[in-house]
């Protein structure tokens, strides 16, 4: 069995989620307070009690997803089971600094506050109400590129995230991705529908973040990681310092290739996938991309623990 950990991206965030874990793994609460440390806040709090819409703001989505997925390898090491029991890592947007961390290439701290940096320039770089993002479902990758460039009108309209051969989500202007919208049921889309998002991710009116980014990365050690890391904007694996660090710089205004990348991970003899952390959207994508992966979502105390069983009887 040659598995993938899969680290979820923006969208998967509930109020509560790691709370378990934290409270029956030493481990995981460790990661959590290692958090609110790098932030100096109590963002676990934010997590755990607070308000969905306060979890759900870039700034804080971004960072408390991470640690929930950290929080979920502490507990899966305290099994036992190591990142090396995959032979790949990837993450989907922000699940890709989730990843790296889980590779060791960066510190839980440093990912933290990246993660913080990010979520705060990506909000900023557009004002509110002037972007958006959309979900076209039912058309492929060229035929959703063809809609987006056809709904710019000298706007930026762009294919931000293949996620699986039915979904692609665009983003860019306002005015041009609501076009995109209507051009894209006229194309046979099944559903076309703006996505409740506060800023228009992976296009280029992302310029201004990349740039925090770079800056941002700029001051940071990034190791090699101990298990490649297949990158979104290059849908390959990759394990040099220099090649990561660009490619976290280019994620912020490129596509999300994530159809690509778990059909290259297929390719590379990978035969089963594990989603490190909180809900299950990557493994919906993963079913639709190859029916043949088996998988596994590990979030829980149990699913930790049922994993483990699975890693062991191996």
């Amino acid at each position: 069995m040659t598995r993938a950990f899969l680290f979820p991206g923006q969208g998967a965030q509930t109020i509560g989620m790691g709370q378990a874990l934290a409270q029956e793994y030493p481990a995981a609460q460790a990661v959590f307070d290692a958090v609110d440390d790098a932030l100096d806040e109590k963002l676990s709090a934010l997590i755990w009690q607070g308000d969905q819409a306060d979890l759900t703001l870039t700034e804080n989505a971004q960072p408390a997803l991470m640690a929930t997925s950290l929080a979920v390898m502490a507990a899966l090491q305290a099994e036992g089971v190591t990142v090396e029991a995959a032979s790949f890592v990837a993450g989907h947007s922000l699940g890709e600094y989730s990843a790296l961390c889980a590779a060791g290439a960066l510190s839980l701290e440093d990912t933290a506050r990246l993660l913080r940096v990010r979520g705060r320039a990506m909000q900023q770089a557009v004002p509110v109400g002037e972007g958006a993002m959309a979900a076209l479902l039912g058309l492929d990758f060229a035929t959703a590129q063809q809609v987006a460039e056809a709904a710019g009108h000298g706007l930026v309209c762009s294919a931000a995230n293949d996620n699986d051969p039915g979904q692609v989500v665009v983003s860019g202007h306002r005015e041009a991705v609501e076009r995109a919208v209507e051009i894209a049921k006229g194309q046979g889309a099944k559903r076309a529908l703006l996505l409740p998002v506060s800023a228009p991710f992976h296009c280029e009116l992302m310029e201004p973040a990349a740039e925090a980014m770079a800056e941002a990365l700029s001051h940071i050690d990034i190791a090699a990681p101990t298990v490649p890391v297949v990158v979104n904007v290059g849908a390959v694996a990759e394990s040099s310092p220099m090649i990561i660090r660009n490619s976290l710089v280019q994620q912020v205004t490129g596509s999300v290739r994530w159809r690509e990348s778990v059909m290259w991970m297929v390719a590379n003899g990978v035969t089963e996938t594990w989603e490190i952390g909180a809900g299950k959207a990557l493994t919906g994508m993963v079913r639709r991309i190859d029916k043949s992966l088996s998988y596994r979502t590990v979030g829980t105390p149990d699913e930790v623990r049922a994993a483990a069983e699975a890693v062991a009887a191996s």
